[in-house]
C-alpha cells in the first residue's frame, strides 16, 4: 500500500477522501513474471486477478503487463478474470484455481477467503519474498495478532509453524525439513485434534495453543 492519496475539507459536509493506488511495470512486471515461473515449475495454471472494467487506470494498465508477459509464456495455461467473479469462484468452484497473481488489495483478501474456506484463518501461511533473494524475505502468518485472544493459549499455532516452513524451503533451500513439518501438521489434523477456531460444531475438546504445538512436535 503506497499511503499516498488526500483529505479535502475534513469534517465537513463536503467532505472528500482520494485513496492512489501506486502500480509501476517494474513491480508488475516482476510479480506476474514469478507467477509464471512458479506456475511452470509445478505444472500448474495461472489466472491473473484484475478489474480492468472499473479502475480504467491501474488495472488496465496491470492487464497490459500481465498479457506483455503473458507473449513470453505461450506454452503456459493462463487466464485472467474479475476480482468480484473470482471470489465466487473460490468458494464454487476452487478445483479450477491453482497459481493465481493479483495486486496487493486483491491478493490480501483472497488469502483470508482462501484459508477461510479451509476451517480458519489460523492455519495459512504466508510470505513477503525478494524472488531475487538479495535481501531477505519475510515468513508470517496471513492474518493478524489476534489481540482479543492475547494472553490466553487459545490462538492456533498452525499458520505460525507453516511460515517457518515457508522459510526453511524459500531462503534456505530445505525442501526436506519443509516438507518434514508440513507432513507433521498433516498428520495431527488427520488425527482430529483441533484448536478452538477448527472444533465448530463438532463438541470436540479443543487443544491450546501449547497442546497443539506439542502435537505436531511430537510427529516432527
Amino acid at each position: 500500500y503506497a499511503g499516498s492519496g488526500s483529505w479535502m475539507y475534513k469534517g465537513k459536509p463536503n467532505e472528500v477522501v482520494v485513496q492512489n493506488g501506486v502500480f509501476s511495470r517494474f513491480g508488475c512486471e516482476r510479480v506476474i513474471r514469478y507467477a509464471y515461473e512458479l506456475a511452470k515449475k509445478e505444472g500448474k495454471t495461472l489466472t491473473s486477478i484484475s478489474k480492468g472494467n472499473a479502475l480504467n487506470y491501474s488495472m488496465v494498465f496491470w492487464d497490459k503487463v500481465f498479457h506483455e508477459v503473458a507473449a513470453e509464456y505461450k506454452d503456459y495455461e493462463s487466464s485472467q478474470m474479475h476480482i468480484d467473479a473470482l471470489a465466487g469462484y473460490f468458494i464454487m468452484h476452487p478445483d479450477r484455481l491453482q497459481v493465481v497473481v493479483a495486486s496487493n488489495l486483491f491478493g490480501d483478501i483472497l488469502t483470508d477467503l482462501g484459508s477461510a474456506m479451509l476451517g480458519s484463518i489460523g492455519i495459512s501461511p504466508s510470505a513477503n519474498l525478494n524472488p531475487e533473494g538479495k535481501y531477505p524475505s519475510m515468513f508470517e502468518p496471513i492474518h493478524g495478532s489476534a489481540p482479543d485472544i492475547a494472553g490466553q493459549n487459545k490462538a492456533n499455532p498452525i499458520a505460525t509453524i507453516l511460515s517457518a516452513a515457508m522459510m526453511l524451503r524459500y531462503s534456505f533451500d530445505l525442501s526436506e525439513e519443509a516438507d518434514c513439518i508440513e507432513k507433521a501438521v498433516d498428520k495431527v489434523l488427520e488425527k482430529g485434534y483441533r484448536t478452538a477456531d477448527l472444533v465448530g460444531d463438532s463438541g470436540a475438546t479443543p487443544l491450546t495453543y501449547t497442546e497443539m504445538t506439542a502435537k505436531i512436535l511430537e510427529e516432527i
